[in-house]
């Protein structure tokens, strides 16, 4: 993973353990994006990605590469949400990450949500690729933008897509769990997860009744690999046990993946959202050995 300093819009972290701790062996960034790593050495790196101005403009093509070494463990999030200006001549604005977790890895994407003002266009690519006993949690969310200035979904364009590759089987197919139960193993370099979503404005009103409707707030938080296991088990475990209300405030459901779960929430409250995803996050300050959304909330 190495750039040319000349190119805008570049990222790159990589992170090893180290006498037995996760160091950050490698950090650059080119404007407009920077890194930000109040801990770069410890049983979890923590980093935050941001850029200047707290958002993407018009033209803006960013991209972000993520290595994160054997045994190692990090954590990445921003430091607010990803606002996206307004385009009106819908020039190219998009961000791209490629991570990669080495065998018996842990990384944790977690950034706050992206927030796309009025007349604002944006696509994100987002591709990790797992080894041998790595985990990986991501959280992929957005907003309606700006309610408070009447600006609910009112952008032109807006697409993400996830893709999650592992490269060999990680499951235990003695163990008892919802999650492995009768299920075959993936094959090696299989696409265990590969999720899409657009939202294009030229195609009718996105605040529609079979679009977004009442809803601010859409998430989705992905546990995978060994070292998560037992947390997506609970998490499959409590979603279960959630009764559907009829026009409900705030919606969830939970699928099982071949080696971890996939958690969907839909929120007429974005503070509602934040709130349920933090408990599920919180609970991860175990495997990082420390509790890096402390920082936020």
């Amino acid at each position: 993973m190495r750039f040319d300093f000349h190119e805008r819009g570049r990222a790159s972290l990589e992170v090893d353990k180290i006498f037995n701790e996760s160091t950050v062996t490698g950090a650059y960034a080119t404007s407009p994006m920077k890194l930000l790593t109040p801990r770069a050495r410890g049983d979890c790196v923590c980093t935050y990605a941001t850029n200047f101005g707290g958002g993407l403009v018009a033209g803006d093509q960013t991209r972000l590469e993520i290595r994160v070494g054997k045994h190692a463990r990090c954590f990445l999030g921003t430091q607010a949400s990803t606002k996206i200006y307004r385009n009106p001549h819908r020039l190219p604005c998009s961000h791209m990450t490629c991570a990669t977790v080495e065998e018996g890895a842990l990384l944790v994407f977690a950034p706050t949500p992206v927030q796309p003002f009025a007349d604002s266009s944006y696509t994100q690519q987002q591709e990790f690729r797992l080894a041998i006993g790595a985990g990986l949690v991501l959280l992929d969310w957005f907003t309606s933008g700006r309610p408070a200035c009447g600006e609910r979904w009112k952008f032109a364009h807006l697409s993400t897509r996830n893709e999650i590759w592992q490269n060999s089987a990680l499951v235990d197919p003695a163990a008892s769990s919802p999650i492995d139960a009768n299920q075959a193993l993936p094959a090696p370099n299989e696409c265990i997860f590969l999720d899409s979503c657009r939202l294009d404005a030229s195609e009718g009103r996105l605040d529609s009744e079979h679009r977004t409707g009442r809803f601010n707030c859409f998430a989705t938080l992905v546990m995978v690999g060994t070292p998560l296991l037992k947390a997506a088990n609970r998490l499959l475990e409590e979603v279960k046990r959630v009764s559907v209300k009829r026009r409900g405030s705030f919606l969830l459901s939970a699928s099982p993946l071949k080696s971890g779960a996939v958690l969907r929430v839909a929120g007429e409250a974005v503070g509602e959202v934040d709130r349920y995803l933090r408990k599920h996050l919180t609970a991860l300050a175990g495997l990082l050995g420390e509790d890096p959304w402390s920082r936020r909330w």
